[in-house]
């Protein structure tokens, strides 16, 4: 565990701008990043609940078609629209970097945005981006929790969230702050066991084919510390894997012990989709370069303009250049 620090801090004027553009909207719309993941959806059905606790009225929605059916047992997940219903309303966007990446036309809107990926473009009306935190999660719950009562729902979502980004608290930057907040959230009803049951051992056979495919792959490259995995369309249509069926395969890749960088190409029918994971390299930088971003040691980008090939040896060459990797 890393040494101690002290909670996420807020001013009391950005939650008095909060109260303010609540008060000035009939209605609100809680939306996460396309092609969400735990952090994207815990968040956004936490705060989701909580508002609806306050009595505010409010939906909650994501324009990806399919959403991960292993986070199905979120509260509210059936809730989740795929379309806006409600006109002029505050958006509340949750663990989302750039504006484009919500998926939904939001001009004129009012934006709250709450993240901790420092890639974050600060697109809000009012911006509640705090790097240090561990997950958007447990930015929108140490922002919200002086002032909002915050339901059992609420804090499963939010817990939900949490290990999931912090990879059941193994990431570098997990701190006594972070367990500070599991525990007040276990405290609030969050049964941890459930959660870590419902998180890890649902996996569909379609997930465990994929990933088989995923090991068949696999190269390593300079020296054995860079490792590339590749998922052709092909690969899921063969063995009938969604999507959110590819969730953590890439750390497999990082787990070699002379990894430093593990690379997941996925083809996908108008793109590829890239995630990037780190031991310790700053591979934010790489992602950066293709129009990317997230954390230093997880980040991804999305690009229709090489081939599986030819991307595989821009990222080589990229890497390189960058001067990432330790030095031998």
């Amino acid at each position: 565990m890393s040494a101690s620090r002290s909670a996420l801090e807020f001013t009391p004027k950005e939650r008095e701008e909060f109260l303010a553009l609540a008060a000035a909207h009939r209605s609100i719309s809680v939306l996460s990043h396309i092609h969400p993941d735990a952090d994207a959806l815990g968040t956004s059905l936490g705060v989701y609940w909580m508002l609806k606790k306050a009595g505010h009225r409010v939906e909650v929605a994501n324009a990806t078609k399919e959403l991960p059916r292993y986070l199905d047992f979120l509260p509210g997940f059936g809730k989740i629209k795929h379309k806006m219903d409600y006109e002029d309303s505050l958006v509340i966007s949750c663990d989302c970097g750039s504006l484009d990446r919500l998926g939904f036309d939001l001009e004129g809107r009012k934006i709250v945005n709450i993240d901790h990926h420092p890639s974050n473009t600060r697109f809000g009306t009012l911006n509640l981006v705090r790097q240090e935190g561990v997950s958007s999660s447990e930015v929108a719950y140490r922002f919200f929790e002086p002032f909002f009562e915050i339901p059992a729902e609420s804090a499963e979502a939010f817990y939900a969230a949490l290990i999931s980004d912090t990879r059941y608290f193994t990431t570098a930057n997990v701190s006594d702050e972070t367990f500070e907040v599991a525990r007040e959230l276990i405290h609030l009803g969050v049964d941890p066991g459930k959660v870590a049951q419902q998180m890890l051992q649902r996996r569909s056979l379609a997930s465990l084919r994929i990933l088989g495919r995923a090991l068949e792959s696999l190269e390593l490259h300079l020296d054995g510390r860079v490792a590339v995995m590749t998922i052709t369309r092909e690969d899921l249509e063969a063995t009938g894997a969604r999507y959110d069926d590819l969730d953590g395969i890439v750390d497999y890749a990082r787990s070699l012990v002379t990894v430093e960088i593990a690379i997941l190409i996925v083809e996908r029918p108008q793109d590829r989709k890239v995630s990037l994971r780190s031991k310790g390299a700053d591979v934010m930088r790489i992602a950066q370069a293709f129009g990317g971003g997230g954390h230093t040691v997880a980040a991804g980008f999305e690009t229709d303009r090489l081939s599986t090939k030819e991307l595989v040896e821009a990222l080589l060459k990229k890497i390189k250049e960058e001067g990432v990797l330790k030095e031998l």
